[in-house]
């Protein structure tokens, strides 16, 4: 019998109401203990789904009114008995009546372990266990749907087609190999042929999506970078909506790497805004200036700013040169002012050039497409479900290698003997995505990056 488990489950801060989270075989009981019904009914006669009002004691000492919501295995969150109890917000009330808790009988949640939990009981799969923490975390209202979609099972849907159709043709594999006297349909090349095909075409889709679906959930570290006075502060004010960065007509005036976090359309930007790209004796602004180099080489998207009424010197075709190793969209600023930018040379070595001006916002939207185009989130559709870390991604990789390696083995005129082993591989991978087959080492190394009440 597992122990039954504690945990506050809302936020350590002052608030309206604090949850204190019991499951287990034994939750009801240990609720009982320190909870006394308004109606002087026990929380063990009580039926899911139903609340009741009362106050929460120990050792004869009351703490605090409160709610107790009860959910009966199997229909709650982990699949056991769950009493959630909602008491007044607070680090010290929700602590003393988790301490009351603790007093009748349960131990500590450890982190994730509510989760841990549910993926035990069947109640999710891994993908959705991992969903959760996404949800928590999410940063914009495309991230949050994208986490919300793999919760649903949206990538799981998508990993059982695949799945399914590989385990079919498996058993149909070794079936026919087995029971040759059996009256079993002959397994035909094009059949497999089919088979891989139609799954190569589906795990390819979904790593095709992964880098855009990090963006949407976990964003790109961008470097705003650029000589001297284009613009970068200005440029980082207008998509940060303040004023990070201290804007003057004094070059130099941004000495070391300013940084904010921004949504532009539905792409979460981890933005750098750096010191003017230039040779200088300052030993101070020298080092701002290393950084900011060291920064654009480390970026996942560069912002290169250019001013668009003065020529290019020796400083922007540096820029222009790093440009090359990171994607990069080219930004020309001020447009507002007379243009003796070569924007020729620039569109040459610069595939992506978009016109604005960082000091009334014209060409913002421009920005934001080109933004979206370059992360590849213009047409990510999350309802039809992406990839949401790295474990997820190899596992796929791992798959579709197997499935290529099976239609390849076909190919070469191999037995099927060999291209089942193959297919028996890329199944075996989709299971430990989601969580059929994973080690305890693979499902432990989920849960410690949850917090505790979760």
């Amino acid at each position: 019998m597992n122990s039954t488990i504690a945990a506050v489950s809302t936020a350590q801060a002052e608030g309206g109401i604090g949850v204190i989270r019991i499951s287990g075989d034994d939750a009801l009981l240990i609720a009982d203990k320190i909870f006394y019904n308004a109606n002087n009914k026990k929380i063990t006669e009580m039926k899911g789904y139903t609340a009741a009002f009362g106050r929460i004691s120990d050792n004869g000492e009351d703490i605090d009114e409160a709610v107790a919501l009860v959910f009966r295995a199997p229909h709650s969150y982990t699949g056991e008995n769950v009493v959630e109890i909602s008491c007044h917000g607070g680090v010290f009330i929700t602590q003393q009546v988790l301490r009351a808790v603790i007093n009748a009988g349960a131990v500590p949640a450890q982190a994730g372990e509510f989760t841990k939990r549910a993926f035990l009981n069947g109640k999710i799969d891994l993908t959705e266990a991992e969903s959760v923490m996404d949800i928590i975390g999410a940063k914009s209202r495309s991230a949050a749907r994208a986490a919300l979609c793999i919760k649903d099972g949206a990538l799981r849907k998508k990993i059982d087609r695949v799945k399914d159709g590989l385990l079919a043709e498996a058993a149909h594999l070794s079936a026919w190999a087995d029971y040759p006297e059996e009256d079993i349909a002959e397994v035909t090349d094009e059949s497999v042929y089919s088979v891989c095909n139609e799954a190569i075409g589906e795990l390819s889709g979904l790593l095709a999506t992964y880098d855009s679906g990090r963006a949407v959930t976990q964003g790109i570290d961008t470097v705003i970078a650029g000589r001297p006075n284009v613009g970068k502060s200005t440029l980082m004010n207008l998509l940060s909506g303040s004023d990070k960065s201290i804007v003057t007509d004094i070059p130099g005036t941004t000495r070391d790497i300013v940084e904010d976090t921004v949504i532009i359309g539905n792409v979460l930007l981890r933005l750098s805004d750096t010191a003017g790209l230039r040779s200088t004796d300052d030993a101070v602004e020298k080092i701002g200036v290393d950084r900011a180099k060291k920064r654009l080489e480390q970026c996942g998207l560069l912002l290169a700013v250019f001013d668009n009424s003065r020529e290019i010197d020796n400083d922007d075709k540096m820029l222009i040169e790093s440009a090359k190793d990171v994607p990069c969209i080219a930004v020309i600023n001020k447009t507002d002012l007379q243009q003796n930018l070569d924007v020729d040379y620039i569109k040459s070595k610069i595939c992506r050039v978009i016109y604005i001006s960082a000091s009334t916002g014209e060409g913002k939207e421009e920005l934001v497409r080109a933004v979206e185009e370059i992360a590849g989130t213009a047409e990510l559709n999350p309802s039809e479900g992406i990839l949401s870390n790295e474990r997820q991604r190899l596992a796929v990789s791992n798959a579709l290698s197997s499935v290529k390696e099976a239609k390849e083995a076909l190919q070469a005129g191999m037995t099927f003997d060999a291209v089942t082993v193959s297919l028996e591989d890329a199944i075996s991978e989709l299971l430990e995505l989601t969580g059929e087959t994973s080690s305890d080492q693979v499902i432990d190394s989920v849960y410690p990056t949850f917090c505790v009440g979760k």
